[in-house]
């Protein structure tokens, strides 16, 4: 096997690094780095492009047993590679904002207070609350047909989110909630229950201010 101080010197990842800086690399060549040396009948560099095939092929669903499926990669190796990954994600995600109130829901949809068509968002949440993403869902009058659960759920189960928080803005300026807006709520509430993600509130924005689910108790 190859180890990255037995390659030519301009096929040298760690090298590359110390001169140019980590941004120069490419991903195989990030991954060399990490690996250290190859395994038998198969050098570092060839080990890790077809890591990186499979990271690009199902990133999310990458996982120990699928790592240990790449020929001669170890249970070392394979556990090295996804501790480094779950690393980035977690200083990644810490980097993101995080949503304790509905004041922060506010600040983060301001702009959306003004506007002159209603619109309907979304916020998914991990389970520290830090923002995953925001989303918008529907434009346009509210109603209980419109704003079905499948689109308001659906990006919410693929960003695997602990949680949600809903919001529209109400063109008018008013801070009451309408019928329709309790009767989207409740029917959004059972349907968190039954797909995992806790609905935590529904916010609505007007140039006023805003009006929140969780605050007058209604979640």
């Amino acid at each position: 096997m190859t180890a990255l101080r037995d390659l030519h010197k301009n096929d040298k990842p760690r090298e590359k690094l110390v001169a140019k800086g980590v941004q120069a690399l490419k991903n195989d060549e990030l991954l060399a780095v990490l690996l250290g040396s190859g395994v038998q009948g198969k050098d570092v560099r060839k080990l890790a492009k077809e890591i990186v095939v499979m990271m690009d092929d199902d990133f999310e669903n990458l996982s120990l047993n699928k790592l240990c499926e790449v020929h001669g990669l170890g249970l070392a190796k394979a556990s090295q590679i996804l501790a480094s990954l779950e690393l980035s994600k977690r200083y990644l995600i810490k980097s993101n904002k995080r949503i304790t109130s509905a004041q922060d829901v506010y600040d983060e949809l301001k702009s959306f207070s003004t506007k002159h068509q209603e619109y309907f968002l979304t916020i998914t949440l991990d389970g520290a609350s830090h923002i995953i993403n925001i989303r918008t869902v529907f434009i346009g009058t509210l109603n209980q047909s419109l704003v079905h659960p499948r689109e308001v759920f659906a990006d919410a189960i693929a960003d695997r989110a602990a949680g949600i928080i809903i919001a529209h803005n109400h063109p008018s300026g008013t801070l009451e909630a309408s019928r329709a807006d309790i009767q989207i709520t409740q029917r959004l509430k059972e349907v968190s229950k039954l797909v995992g993600i806790e609905l935590l509130d529904h916010v609505i924005l007007s140039k006023h201010g805003f009006y929140s689910f969780s605050d007058e108790g209604l979640l």
